[in-house]
């Protein structure tokens, strides 16, 4: 079976940018789950730790998880040709890998026309951020890296594990 070349969804046979239109799409439940890791220097993840993850600003986690959420819910306004969507559920969790890797994790839901990986992805990047923001008064030497699709269901391709099935 021949397959035909992949190209870029958001830019037109001439070379244009544009939205992907979704008119013709079925509507499906669709899901995402992303992550980003937060690697703080030794002891400023001894110091959160025992300070209960809560630093000058307030409670870490909390308020990376009300941000990351509220990123979710706003990705259409900060991706040019993310369409916006009426997001039905997002879940944001932090937890430690290791002594002093964070990881959260964003899982996004929708029953729509499109996937919800950007809106994933923007609400851990964004969670990610939001601790560093609540941080850095203890270190500029933290970290943000492997922001990541971990998974991904309901449309045109599986995503399991980082990796693309059909």
């Amino acid at each position: 079976m021949k397959t035909s070349p992949k190209r870029l969804t958001h830019v037109t046979r001439e070379g244009r940018p544009c939205m992907v239109d979704v008119g013709a799409k079925r509507v499906t439940a669709r899901r995402a789950v992303a992550e980003a890791r937060v690697r703080f220097p030794a002891d400023v993840a001894a110091t959160l730790r025992r300070e209960g993850m809560r630093g000058k600003k307030g409670p870490v986690i909390d308020t990376a998880i009300v941000a990351g959420v509220m990123a979710a819910k706003r990705t259409h306004e900060l991706i040019p040709f993310c369409h916006p969507l009426a997001i039905e559920r997002c879940d944001i969790g932090a937890d430690f890998d290791g002594a002093d890797e964070l990881v959260i994790r964003c899982e996004v839901a929708v029953a729509h026309k499109t996937g919800v990986e950007m809106e994933a992805l923007t609400g851990a990047a964004v969670a990610a951020l939001t601790v560093y923001d609540m941080c850095k008064a203890l270190s500029h030497e933290i970290a943000i890296a492997d922001v990541r699709l971990l998974e991904k269901s309901g449309g045109k391709r599986t995503v399991r594990k980082g990796r693309a099935t059909r």
